[in-house]
């Protein structure tokens, strides 16, 4: 193994930014509102708000932070924690050309942005974004909207109306059966269902569970509960 290796292999934060320093950086007439448009493949992922975690942590606050700082994220794998390199110019566009070959073993599953154009943009936009109040910042700035920074959060299930909000929920044999508040009784094959949780702010009320639609053919339900304790509490074993 080459010497360069065996100390990567041996301080993994060496590795970090040996890539960091191969990877073209962002310049000066980079423009952060294009950044804000390529922004766009994040923003299924990745809130700009605070404390608004979805399948990755919110992106606030975080310019010129420990990687793995976001309050109140816990998905962070093994791999990311063992590092100690902060989120600037020179990390972020390494890590945004290549997740994997830059922190291999992370839970991050884009696969990177090799236009070193709209990697410069994008990286121009954050600068911004990720600083304390960068959300309003971009926003009152016109370079992303309100909804685009808030990222592709789900849908409010607080409000879902009496076809959507499950009275009972039974178990038969291979079967779910599901009773809403307009008095419907549907059943479903068990392999069709999900249980889930939404403990957020979009979540379904405490004690109103919701079900949705999902799959092409509309034969596949999600059932939402507002805490995992409620599961058990809902679905009664009965034929």
């Amino acid at each position: 193994m080459p010497a360069f290796e065996r100390s990567a292999a041996r301080h993994p934060v060496a590795l970090v930014f040996a890539i960091a320093v191969a990877v073209p950086l962002a310049q000066a007439d980079d423009n952060p509102k294009r950044g804000g448009e390529v922004y766009g493949v994040c923003a299924a992922c990745h809130s700009l708000l605070p404390g608004v975690h979805l399948t990755g942590p919110s992106l606030a606050d975080l310019w010129g932070k420990k990687a793995t700082s976001a309050e109140g994220f816990v998905r962070y794998s093994k791999a990311l924690r063992s590092q100690d390199f902060t989120w600037d110019e020179n990390t972020l566009n390494a890590w945004l050309a290549d997740p994997k070959a830059m922190v291999p073993g992370n839970y991050m599953t884009f696969r990177g942005i090799r236009n070193d154009r709209d990697r410069g943009d994008m990286i121009a936009f954050l600068k911004l974004a990720m600083a304390p109040g960068g959300a309003k910042a971009v926003i009152d700035k016109g370079l992303i909207t309100a909804d685009g920074a808030e990222g592709q959060t789900p849908e409010n299930l607080s409000s879902a109306g009496p076809k959507q909000q499950v009275t009972k929920l039974r178990h038969c044999r291979d079967t779910y059966f599901v009773t809403t508040a307009d008095g419907t009784e549907t059943p479903y094959w068990e392999m069709n269902v999900r249980l889930k949780t939404d403990t957020s702010r979009f979540g379904p009320s405490s004690g109103k569970p919701v079900i949705t639609r999902s799959g092409m053919m509309g034969d596949r339900v999600s059932i939402v509960f507002s805490s995992s304790a409620e599961i058990a509490a809902t679905v009664k074993s009965k034929c």
